[in-house]
């Protein structure tokens, strides 16, 4: 099973040169650490900057510098700070190039619930609703199963249908975990494997995973 920094690195080849990219809380700020040397990408986060730069030594944690998951970061040369109102106004015009977010459950029609659990506290819903629906690109990277319950025995994440509230529907593009990668294809109106970790197998796949998915192509194994 890939870790959360191999995650971070899979999904940074999502990356291209000149991308604006917003990262989700959770897995997908590791990304900011895992850009490939010379890439250029401007990171941007809801609470107004454009322009992270990978996560601070302790040494410079600037207390007042913070993404919007009130974690600590650095600014790259030629950053910006602006208003909130700014920064989904980017979001929602579509002037975001790709977010990464993470998940809660993802289903095989591409719905994505990541922002609540029915019963529990939540902070607030943030910016995932307006990125799923303004964002040109949407990559989620999640671990493959959750932890077994009583009414979800084997811990399914990726599954036929939502049961938690929906973030959007039908909006995510690639979906990237722990175990391998599956790319939505829309004529289809599901998703196909394309990518397997190292030392799984397909059949591994199928038995963890409640959604229906496509393997009529080649299927590499996840380079790391």
């Amino acid at each position: 099973m890939l870790t959360r920094e191999q995650l971070a690195i899979r999904a940074s080849r999502e990356l291209r040169d000149g991308y604006v990219v917003n990262l989700g809380i959770g897995i997908p700020t590791l990304v900011a650490n895992a850009i490939p040397p010379g890439m250029d990408v401007w990171l941007q986060s809801e609470n107004g900057l454009l322009g992270i730069g990978p996560f601070p030594e302790d040494a410079n944690v600037d207390p007042d510098l913070i993404n919007a998951g009130k974690q600590t970061i650095t600014a790259r040369a030629g950053a910006a700070f602006f208003s909130s109102s700014d920064s989904f106004a980017m979001i929602r015009g579509g002037h975001i190039d790709m977010c990464i977010l993470g998940a809660m459950q993802v289903a095989q029609n591409g719905d994505i619930a990541n922002w609540m659990i029915p019963g529990k506290m939540v902070k607030g819903m943030g910016g995932a609703m307006d990125l799923v629906a303004g964002v040109k690109r949407v990559v989620v990277t999640m671990e493959h199963n959750a932890k077994a319950t009583p009414d979800n025995p084997k811990g399914y994440k990726f599954v036929r249908s939502c049961s938690l509230p929906l973030t959007g529907q039908a909006c995510v593009n690639l979906l990237i975990t722990d175990l391998a990668v599956f790319e939505f294809d829309e004529a289809r109106g599901r998703f196909r494997i394309i990518e397997i970790a190292p030392g799984h197998t397909l059949d591994e796949v199928r038995d963890r995973t409640d959604a229906q998915f496509d393997a009529d192509g080649p299927i590499a194994t996840i380079a790391l």
